[in-house]
């Protein structure tokens, strides 16, 4: 999934640093969703100021989000350990990529998290008119 979207956000012009990051934040995601739930989805929506990557699982859930965010921080299996996973890595280089990050999770539910990286090559921010209108 996040070579599709490396691709798809080269060909729509973005510059080479925001793929970058969106590419990150999304193979993270794709990595957690495996490692850990039953089911996931991962939803992109993206223009020329920002990418939007939305990824929704149906699995264990995290108990403590603030630890789970330390890095270092794994609940991984041995089985995901061996295959070179599992370092605790995962959502803090989320949030590090991310201009912005928000999660949500239920034990036994499952975890949503919404991460947007801006085209910086832009300078929009949350005070720029066209911010407000794209965004409200």
């Amino acid at each position: 999934m996040s070579s599709e979207i490396k691709v798809i956000l080269k060909e729509i012009g973005l510059p080479k640093d925001t793929v970058r990051r969106a590419a990150i934040v999304c193979y993270e995601s794709e990595i957690n969703i495996v490692s850990y739930a039953k089911k996931g989805q991962i939803v992109l929506h993206a223009d020329d100021r920002s990418v939007e990557i939305e990824a929704k699982d149906e699995g264990t859930g995290i108990p403590d989000i603030e630890l789970a965010m330390k890095e270092g921080y794994s609940t991984a299996t041995a089985q995901v350990r061996e295959m070179g996973f599992g370092a605790g890595m995962g959502l803090s280089n989320m949030k590090r990529y991310a201009d912005d990050f928000f999660i949500s999770s239920e034990v036994g539910v499952g975890t949503y998290v919404k991460m947007v990286v801006f085209n910086l090559d832009l300078k929009l921010h949350p005070d720029h008119p066209q911010w407000v209108e794209t965004y409200t």
